[in-house]
This record gives structure tokens, sequence and C-alpha cells, in this order.
């Protein structure tokens, strides 16, 4: 099946190169050159990806990021500044999955674009079962088939790296993980992005988790190891 792309960029040469390199891979591609337009698509389309700019017209790559990711957990790739590390954190921090830098190299973005699919779809597979499978932990309750998590009568809706870091957590508590574990479990062994990707998704997965996200008292942090799940 065909994979469908949206790419979202105001610099009409940069979206028609990648357009015609992601079509030579016999991909669907959608286009849009400003934020209002790109969220409008992302609303009304089911697509494997969106490749998002971040400085657009109207709304910004970081505000269509946080809004998309009020209803949908789509991987989302930034398009950033080369060595701007702000806006590399702050795309991950309001939902972005991975970030690659102006200027690149597109057979790296096809590779990029090609191995976040793979991993969506390999968890999605792993997920898809017949038989209902739910972790229960204290107030916590995990919907592993459906990717669902409900604290006490309220569900707290996760991206899918989130949902997969607390995943690992919950199934394996008490087990420290190092940064350098956690990215590549849950990232994979060739993500390209260093351990302040972690450090992002773990900040963020605890302000939705926890009552004090300053004061953890689901995932917690060893000094100078690494995170754990404190069952």
């Amino acid at each position: 099946m065909s994979k469908r792309i949206l790419v979202v960029d105001d610099e009409k040469l940069i979206v028609k190169g990648i357009r015609y390199s992601l079509e030579q891979d016999e991909m669907q591609v959608d286009v849009a050159y400003d934020g209002e337009e790109a969220l409008e698509k992302i609303r009304t389309n089911q697509y494997s990806l969106v490749l998002l700019d971040l400085m657009l017209p109207k709304l910004s790559g970081t505000e269509v990021c946080q809004q998309v990711r009020e209803f949908s957990d789509v991987p989302i790739v930034m398009l950033t500044a080369k060595g701007d590390d702000m806006d590399k954190i702050m795309g991950l921090e309001n939902g972005a999955d991975d970030y690659i830098t102006k200027p690149f190299n597109i057979l790296e973005v096809k590779a990029r674009i090609k191995g976040i699919i793979r991993r969506y779809e390999s968890a999605a597979r792993k997920n898809a079962k017949p038989v209902s499978n739910i972790i229960e932990k204290g107030e916590l309750m995990i919907d592993l088939d459906n990717r669902r998590l409900t604290i006490g009568q309220k569900e707290i809706n996760l991206t899918t790296r989130e949902f997969e870091l607390l995943e690992l957590f919950v199934t394996n508590p008490g087990k420290v993980y190092n940064r350098d574990s956690l990215l590549k479990l849950v990232w994979g062994a060739d993500y390209p992005g260093d351990v302040r990707t972690v450090d992002v998704h773990v900040r963020r997965l605890r302000e939705k988790i926890e009552d004090n996200p300053s004061e953890p008292k689901f995932v917690q942090t060893k000094w100078g190891v690494g995170y754990y799940y404190k069952g």
C-alpha cells in the first residue's frame, strides 16, 4: 500500500524537490504552504508521516505540532535551521518525533522517513492482538492494544513515543534505563539524534501523568544513571 506523506514548507522549490524525490519511490505526496493549510489537511486525511517546516506563515510549525497532538499521533518530522538546538528541542517538546536540519541531503530525508514509518508500522503490528492486553498499576490503566492510558477516570493523550516509553517502564518496574539504552530501545539503533531527545520526552511524559512533575511518583530518576518506573 502506497505511503501518503504531507510536505509542509512555504519555499515552493524545496517542496517541489522533495515531492518529486518521494514520488520516485512511489509515495503519494500532498503539499501545504502554510500552517493553517497543513492543519486542515491533517485533520481531514490519513497520513503515514508529516514533514513539517518550522518557519511557516499563519501558524508556525511548532503551533501546528501542538494542535495536531491534540487529536493525532501521526509521525511528524520537523525541518529546522542548521545548528539551532533550541528549535530542535522545542519541536520535540511539542510533539515532533524527529528533526532534519536544513540544508539537507534528500537521500537522508528519504531514509529517515522510511525508517520512522517502518518503526510505527512495526509498533502497530505488535499491538494488533485479538485479546485485550491491559496493564493495571495502581492508578494507571494501560491498554496496550489500543494504545490508551487512563489515570483514575481520566484518559491521557500520549504521543506514540511517550506511550512506548511508558510501556517500557511499566512492563519493567524498578529497572533503570540510561538514556543511550532508551534511545536505542524506543527510537531504534539507527536513530541519528542525541540523548537530549530522551530527556525531552521523559519530561513531557511526566507533565502529562504526574500530579507534580518535579516530584514524580511514577517515572523516577536515578541520579547519574537513568530513569525507571516505581511500581
